[in-house]
């Protein structure tokens, strides 16, 4: 049987995955409850379906010395002001917010990162579309979330086959408008990322045109605040945090099965786009050391978008990290995972 795509209104509640990619959602700071016990408190910031799950999922949030107090967050941006304004001490977004932050001179510090392949990343069109080449995207409309990651990988595909942003028609548009806007035949094309990846090819109303792996970097933070890390307590805990959400990455690479349905049931996806999703890009993610090259390929997205003039002035990206919770971890170059099924 044909499977259909969830309607568009319905996919609302799923930006609250946008933490990790970009966009201009608004934050929904209630907080999502507290765990551990102890005077210290660290705040958090999260995604619905984001840490505070996959650690609960994992069993990472036993034998807590300190509390952790969560606070859900609709999009990076948001989240990354929140860090800024000290109302959070950490939290977990993707490639392209700390590049905007940084462009903001927000007072925020990239402390840990995970790489993680970016087939997840897509050019979409439409299952019956006559395209078949990045080439002949020149003079089509695309749908795109401005400031999101699929914005830069977007970029830098159309750079790939020879083309500029402008050699395009771009339609800035938020995943749940933007769903409307292809399914309905509005646009040509769509550069998303998963689980809407996952959902169009498990709807079969959409292929892949083209996709991030080896044009993005694939790379995603956990990002704190300066004057959190300068408190000696409190980066005990970040540290203690951090090495419990790496444990935690391990475990979703273990059982994919198993956390793709807490990941379904917190954010109401299907559980077989849920699965997808996970078996293409979240079990991929393996955790890295901040890094020159990490540093260098992050610069390189801060520069694309003030070529654009979307960041005022020159970001200098390395002003914008804190090394010290690197450890004995591999570098940011690191191959992510493949799963394989058994």
């Amino acid at each position: 049987m044909r499977r259909h795509l969830v309607p568009a209104a319905l996919l609302l509640p799923l930006t609250l995955l946008l933490a990790a990619c970009g966009g201009n959602s608004a934050a929904d700071t209630a907080g999502a409850g507290t765990d551990g016990k102890g005077s210290l408190t660290l705040n958090v910031g999260d995604q619905k379906g984001g840490s505070e799950a996959v650690l609960r999922a994992a069993g990472e949030l036993k034998n807590l010395d300190y509390k952790i107090k969560w606070s859900t967050f609709t999009s990076g941006p948001p989240l990354l002001e929140a860090v800024n304004a000290k109302a959070v001490d950490i939290g977990g977004v993707g490639n392209t917010p700390p590049v905007f932050a940084a462009g903001a001179g927000s007072k925020v510090s990239v402390v840990a990162a995970w790489h993680g392949t970016s087939k997840g990343e897509a050019i979409l069109v439409p299952k019956n579309s006559s395209l078949r080449k990045p080439e002949e995207l020149k003079g089509r409309s695309i749908a795109v979330a401005q400031g999101s990651s699929a914005h830069f990988q977007l970029i830098a595909s159309l750079k790939e086959a020879g083309l500029k942003l402008s050699d395009v028609k771009v339609k800035y548009l938020q995943p749940a408008d933007a769903l409307a806007a292809f399914t309905g035949g509005k646009v040509y094309a769509w550069a998303v990322w998963d689980p809407y990846t996952s959902q169009v090819l498990n709807a079969e109303q959409g292929r892949i045109l083209t996709d991030g792996d080896g044009v993005v970097n694939g790379l995603s933070f956990q990002v704190a605040a300066p004057s959190a890390l300068k408190d000696t307590k409190k980066a005990a805990a970040v540290k203690d945090y951090l090495e419990r959400l790496r444990r935690a990455q391990d475990w979703v690479y273990r059982h994919p099965d198993a956390w793709a349905k807490v990941w379904a049931k917190d954010t109401g996806l299907p559980y077989e786009v849920a699965l997808a999703s996970v078996k293409r890009t979240n079990a991929s993610r393996i955790a890295v050391a901040v890094d020159k090259p990490l540093i260098a390929s992050e610069q390189q997205i801060a520069d694309t978008f003030t070529e654009l003039k979307l960041i005022p002035g020159k970001v200098d990206f390395a002003a914008f990290v804190d090394t010290r919770f690197n450890g004995g971890l591999p570098p940011s170059t690191t191959t992510p995972r493949v799963y394989k099924d058994s």
